[in-house]
Parts: structure tokens; C-alpha cells; sequence
């Protein structure tokens, strides 16, 4: 009777790492955008760094194509949270191979609210390095992505 309970233990331990190895946390499997083989495709909006100027708002230091939810979330970051899903703070896989290789853990990825969705929506910020040094943003839950640099204020 004893050995049951040990091979009942270990089904359930192995069914919660495969549990953990899930393609994403949002219900929906996550499709690679390029094919098997293709280099990775990351669109690049990052301009070089800016001198900070006087009378600059706050907002002047986010690119344009950020949407304005993305700020609030960037604030968040920078104060090191708190953070307005669950989710969000949590380790980033990068199983599409989007992004530069780097070693798990670097990547972090942060929800960006959809106004009128019922859930988390397909918008998400991802940051690189621990504080972040590299960002980007994704509106079609990771399909394709454009890295961005904030500037001035922003940074802090």
C-alpha cells in the first residue's frame, strides 16, 4: 500500500513540471512567425539616446508606437512593481526565438492592458537584463516584435 502512494506522488509531481513547460500562460499556443531554420525577425525602432531637454514631458520619452497603456506598465518597472496581473514580472522562455539567445531568466514579460478585452489581451512589454537594459513590445502575443530604448526621464 505504501509504494502506491510514492508512484501516486511522483505522477502528480511530473504532471505539474510538465504543467510548468507549458508554451505560454495565456491558454493559447504561441506559433512561430518565420519558419524552422529562418533567422529571427525583431523590428528595430531604437534610436540612439537623446540629450534630456528642458521642458520635455514625460511621455516625449516613449517611442510613438508605444499605446499609452505601455507607460504606466514602463512606470511599474522602473519602480520595481507593483504590477497589475499576476503574470506579470514572470520569466519570459522566448520559445518563438524572436528575440537574441540568452540564457532563461533573462527575459521578462509584463502585460500591456487592451482597453475592453476581458482578459490580459495579446499586448506585452519584454524586458532583458536585471535591471532591464534592453526592452521590447509585442501587440500580437509575440508573433513579431520592435525593440525600443527609452529615453531621458523615462529611464529612471
Amino acid at each position: 500500500m505504501r509504494r502506491h502512494h510514492w508512484l501516486l506522488a511522483a505522477i502528480v509531481l511530473l504532471g505539474l513540471w510538465f504543467w510548468t513547460q507549458r508554451p505560454d500562460q495565456g491558454g493559447e499556443l504561441a506559433t512561430p512567425a518565420t519558419p524552422p531554420g529562418s533567422p529571427p525577425v525583431v523590428l528595430s525602432d531604437a534610436r540612439p539616446p537623446q540629450p534630456a531637454e528642458a521642458g520635455r514631458s514625460p511621455a516625449s520619452a516613449y517611442p510613438e508606437f508605444l499605446p499609452r497603456e505601455a507607460h504606466a506598465v514602463l512606470a511599474a518597472i522602473a519602480r520595481g512593481g507593483p504590477y497589475a496581473y499576476r503574470q506579470d514580472g514572470g520569466v519570459f522562455q522566448n520559445r518563438e526565438r524572436l528575440l537574441p539567445a540568452q540564457p532563461r531568466g533573462y527575459y521578462r514579460e509584463f502585460t500591456v492592458a487592451t482597453p475592453g478585452s476581458d482578459d490580459r489581451g495579446a499586448r506585452r512589454l519584454i524586458t532583458g537584463g536585471e535591471p532591464p537594459v534592453e526592452y521590447f513590445y509585442t501587440e500580437d502575443h509575440y508573433r513579431s516584435f520592435r525593440r525600443f530604448e527609452l529615453r531621458g526621464e523615462a529611464r529612471r
